[in-house]
């Protein structure tokens, strides 16, 4: 187990000093990550808790997943190593090299073909 803690569902309200004094109980604390709305600055309900030792974040995991903050329980869970992204870009996902880039062939154009208009007294319309 690593010394990273991903805690999810906490309340808008909460701020890094609240998730490190709540994490603060079990262990010293290097560094909280609260994830916040941009528009708003209030808390996304997700954050990343750092702690000395792996030994210490197990003991957080264990003691705070479920915990009742402001009548919600938190879930806390080992975080993910973040996956390699590949450099090959957007190919593969649904989308094609260069669509989008102006760099598709251009179409021969053709004249228009002139529409058939009819001189006798058919239907008209609009007026």
């Amino acid at each position: 187990m690593n010394n990273i803690l991903y805690v999810e569902n906490l309340p808008a309200s909460a701020t890094e000093r609240s998730v490190q004094d709540l994490f603060s109980k079990k262990g010293p604390v290097t560094e909280v990550k609260l994830m916040l709305d941009p528009s708003t600055g209030r808390s996304r309900g997700r954050a990343f808790v750092t702690m000395t030792t792996p030994e210490l974040a197990a003991a957080a995991m264990k003691a705070l997943h479920g915990h009742s903050l402001e009548g919600r329980n938190i879930a806390v869970t080992e975080a993910r190593p973040v996956e390699e992204r590949s450099t090959t870009g957007l190919i593969g996902h649904g989308f094609e090299a260069g669509i989008g880039n102006n760099t598709r062939p251009e179409k021969s154009r053709s004249p228009k073909k002139s529409v058939r208009r009819h001189s006798h007294g058919g239907h008209r319309r609009g007026r």
